[in-house]
């Protein structure tokens, strides 16, 4: 059955959950007999301005909260969270201050790096003067084109310190990619890097970064850190990180913020044009990741959290936030496939991570490499596996608890770049279902909605959230009358955040994710989500991966599959035949696509994602308006003129 149980809490476990210590506080404070976790979601939901402001005590946030919890609860968007609040991100993070680790570093070379938590500390206050002394202010923009290393968590926290605001992306976007993000918000500082390694190969990028400076006239000053060591002569203009810091600043001075102040400055993938610049509040952040990391992942100060991510990716900014737990954070920079697959698995016994967070894309790129780590490697530390970007099948499900490890939680999670954070998520006192998040994040209140704007059980529609929450986006970058934030997300339904997510509540309140709205498919009418697709071919041992777009074709649509095979396959009419077979068995005929065609590549955005529309587009004859934002446009290539498509 697709919705069995493949893990379950034990009973002291449960007890001993933070989600459990956190409920009966609420019993405890609200004289309420709260039973279980879907009980204190209702409550949340229900008494969503109590929620945040108990969680606000129970997680100890640094700061003045102000009297008043959220004004104009009732307006999406509209809505002003705890108005009167002030507080600093980056004292939050530096709670801790003592020599337990805070980081450790992994590059793919086998490169490796500590820092606790004092001396993460004197590294921050140390940058921070320097920019201080630079000039850099609250509400002054820094950007960061970074690999996932130690001085880029340095680099935000000092920027937050002072009440500046933080926007980042990896070393491997493009010029224009990068100029199209940065552009728009001109930052006075970048902070960027020689070279770095990625796949056994070291990119020299400072070509690049010279190209970047010229296009971004705001920029005062940019830092250089050596971080593959490549001992250029720094450009005009350039200032090498060592030599910028002030060492001998031994106190960092936190600068209070309004609880609303911009944070962060994160993009959208850019795929249909300039990405979209979302700007998220302190205060909001904050309190979510607390929320995300003490309660529904229940981290503690002595666990290991590890993330597979890049700084363009959001999750990068989710892991960070574990340092208000105290907890250890491991970073990765380059290939999770170099030297080998057993690489990550390896850092996680040699580290002795506990939560390991990884894309749906990599599990399913492991599976068909036929890695199966728990043969390798020991993982007694581990208890909590996360994954998100894209839809986890539940054939990844099977994988997971058959080739890593039997006894832990796998944690799908949902949301993104538009929240920074999830809407369905982790639960450490429920059940694992087969091919289901295990829940709706406390006090957001997410629903379905069917073509009539219903909220529907047991049926696939539309990801919705009715209530506001505080992390929601402050708004768009330079959206000064803040239309294109309300086109994004509230056009569709009166009052209400539309996710774009195709999904479906499930009858034990689990969540399934069918893929992007704007990229469900239409044949005849019947709506299908792309992950439909994609779980029953992964189960073809042929194919690598493979992306479904809608042709128009006769008044209608018709589903076309595009494959990508193992090395040296051909797609014969065998091999269509069992594709076909394997659809149409465990899924429908409406399934089954009308053509299947084979590509030697499929484009992705840089943070992993594919990018149903942007094929959609080239198979329609259309312009990909921004081929930048993706880590391999040439692929879009092998979908022109196909011929396949025209009879």
């Amino acid at each position: 059955m697709s919705n069995s149980v493949m893990w379950q809490p034990t009973a002291e476990q449960i007890e001993q959950a933070r989600m459990t210590d956190f409920m009966r506080t609420i019993n405890r404070q609200q004289q309420l007999q709260l039973a279980s976790y879907h009980d204190l979601h209702a409550w949340s939901v229900a008494h969503s301005p109590t929620f945040w402001r108990s969680l606000w005590d129970y997680c100890d946030v640094i700061g003045e909260p102000g009297e008043i919890i959220v004004k104009d609860a009732d307006k999406l968007p509209g809505a002003s969270w705890f108005p009167q609040a002030t507080l600093n991100f980056a004292e939050n993070l530096l709670r801790y201050r003592d020599d337990r680790t805070a980081l450790t570093f992994r590059g793919e070379n086998g490169s490796r790096q500590q820092l606790s938590y004092a001396q993460l500390y004197h590294r921050v206050a140390a940058l921070a003067a320097a920019m201080r002394k630079d000039g850099i202010v609250a509400g002054d923009r820094v950007a960061g084109m970074m690999p996932n290393c130690i001085e880029t968590v340095v680099a935000m926290l000092a920027t937050t310190s002072i009440g500046a605001v933080w926007s980042s992306c990896s070393p491997d976007f493009g010029v224009q990619g990068v100029v199209d993000r940065f552009g728009q918000i001109t930052p006075k500082l970048l902070i960027t890097i020689d070279g770095y390694f990625y796949n056994g190969k070291t990119i020299d990028i400072h070509e690049k970064v010279a190209a970047i400076r010229e296009q971004l006239p705001s920029l005062q000053r940019t830092l250089v850190i050596p971080f593959a060591e490549l001992n250029q002569t720094l450009a005009p203009g350039c200032d090498a990180w060592d030599d910028y810091l002030i060492e001998d600043a031994n106190t960092l001075h936190f600068e209070p913020m309004p609880f609303n102040a911009p944070l962060y400055i994160m993009f959208s993938s850019g795929t249909t044009g300039v990405p979209k610049c979302i700007v998220h509040g302190i205060g909001g952040t904050l309190l979510q990741h607390l929320k995300e990391h003490a309660l529904h992942t229940d981290i503690r100060r002595d666990d290991v959290f590890f993330y597979f991510t890049t700084c363009g990716w959001m999750m990068w900014n989710w892991l960070v936030s574990g340092l208000a737990q105290g907890a250890t954070l491991v970073l990765f920079d380059g290939s999770p496939f170099a030297p080998s697959p057993a690489y990550l698995w390896q850092v996680a016994d040699e580290e002795g991570i506990t939560v390991f967070g990884t894309s749906a894309k990599y599990l399913s790129a492991l599976e068909k490499a036929g890695y199966q780590p728990k043969q390798q490697h020991s993982l007694t530390q581990l208890r909590t596996i996360l994954t998100t970007g894209s839809v986890l099948a539940p054939e990844n499900f099977d994988y997971v608890y058959r080739d890593i490890k039997a006894d832990l939680c796998l944690s799908s999670i949902s949301g993104g770049t538009d929240i920074v954070s999830c809407f369905a998520l982790g639960n450490p006192i429920l059940p694992v279902y087969r091919g289901e998040l295990q829940c709706r994040g406390l006090a957001l209140d997410v629903q379905v909605f069917n073509e009539q704007g219903n909220p529907v059980t047991g049926e696939k529609g539309e990801l919705v959230c009715l209530n506001s929450f505080p992390c929601m986006p402050i708004g768009f970058w330079n959206d000064n009358q803040g239309e294109r934030y309300f086109n994004a997300y509230f056009a569709r339904f009166n009052q209400v955040w539309a996710h774009g997510d195709y999904a479906e509540i499930t009858q034990h309140q689990g969540v399934i994710i069918y893929g992007r709205s704007d990229a469900v498919l239409n044949p005849g009418g019947v709506r299908i989500g792309t992950a439909e697709i994609y779980r029953q071919v992964e189960k073809v041992e042929a194919v690598l991966e493979s992306i479904a777009v809608g042709q128009r074709w006769q008044d209608d649509e018709r589903v076309v599959l595009f494959v990508r095979l193992r090395d040296g396959l051909q797609l014969n009419d065998a091999l269509q035949q069992q594709i076909r077979q394997t659809i149409r068995t465990h899924a429908t005929p409406r399934h089954v696509p009308a053509i299947i065609a084979q590509v030697a590549d499929i484009p992705r955005t840089i943070s992993g994602k594919i990018v149903e529309l942007a094929v959609r587009q080239v198979i329609h004859n259309e312009p990909v308006k921004n081929t930048d934002a993706l880590a391999n446009p040439d692929a879009l290539q092998y979908f022109v003129n196909r011929p396949e498509l025209q009879e």
